[in-house]
């Protein structure tokens, strides 16, 4: 029975790998796109008639900027929380806490995606008029609250996972708790901070329902925050509505954009393997 589990997994993920790959294949198959337009060009218009344009990079922009604004308001937040719960806080106000910040990621995603629609956008325009109804910081100020608790709780885990003979040592040393905290539990739980790291950036690049509300849909190679954007997964939403041909490249386009999607994640993770394997402390 565990076997036929965990070869169902497998058989799941390379039914996802085969069928991204054969309809990618059709996709460049078609005559309105090469593979150099699609990796080289960074205009991306399929639904505009003669004049289409394929090229991803956009599409990837407006990705990267997204979560590279959700990791810089999670990453910080989550490890001072971590840190706190793990090292200051009472065992009762931590078992008040936690519960409490878990229950962000219960919350559905559409949710976060109203939230940044009708309360953080109007917030950011008033504070400058150059945002606009749909903008990236809006949308990464949602899905860093969305990855928040990913961070903080397996940050936890991993500094509550260091031994406290090392806090004791630090301690006997004449250190403070601070000091045990920042030059010896943190470095000594790396390896599982990174993880949580690399997990929650996974998680906010291949996040669908809070950008594909609240970003846009206007493909840009920008790095301006105010400006309307699109993601690649905003962009398989627009697909998916059902307003294009089922045989038609701009339908084919968006398993393309999902095989790129899968490629990114799937470096971050070999990526993380490689930076758990070299930052991986190991007590008797």
């Amino acid at each position: 029975m565990l076997f036929s589990s965990t070869l169902l997994s497998v058989l799941v993920t390379a039914s996802i790998i085969l069928i991204l790959g054969t309809e990618t294949i059709n996709f460049f198959q078609q005559d309105e796109v090469t593979v150099g337009e699609f990796f080289l060009e960074t205009q991306w218009n399929p639904l505009l008639g003669s004049e289409k344009h394929f090229g991803i990079w956009s599409l990837v922009c407006g990705t990267l900027l997204v979560a590279g604004i959700a990791l810089l308001i999670a990453v910080p937040t989550g490890l001072i929380t971590a840190v706190y719960l793990s090292e200051y806080a009472h065992p009762r106000v931590r078992a008040i806490l936690r519960p409490a910040l878990e229950i962000l990621a219960g919350i559905p995603t559409v949710v976060y995606g109203f939230f940044a629609l009708v309360f953080l956008t109007p917030g950011l325009k008033f504070i400058n008029e150059g945002f606009g109804s749909y903008n990236a910081l809006a949308a990464g100020i949602a899905v860093g609250i969305l990855i928040l608790p990913i961070i903080s709780s397996l940050s936890e885990d991993a500094l509550r996972a260091v031994p406290q003979s090392l806090r004791d040592a630090v301690y006997g040393l004449g250190g403070t708790q601070f000091d045990a905290a920042i030059k010896v539990v943190v470095p000594s739980a790396l390896s599982g901070i990174i993880s949580s790291v690399l997990l929650a950036a996974s998680r906010s690049i291949g996040e669908t329902m809070i950008v594909a509300l609240a970003a846009g849909s206007t493909p840009k190679l920008t790095l301006d925050v105010r400006e309307e954007i699109q993601t690649m997964t905003g962009f398989m939403v627009q697909m998916a509505l059902g307003d294009v041909s089922n045989f038609g490249v701009e339908y084919y386009s968006m398993y393309a954009v999902a095989a790129t999607l899968f490629v990114i994640t799937f470096i971050f993770t070999i990526f993380g393997a490689i930076l758990r394997k070299k930052f991986r402390e190991v007590y008797e």
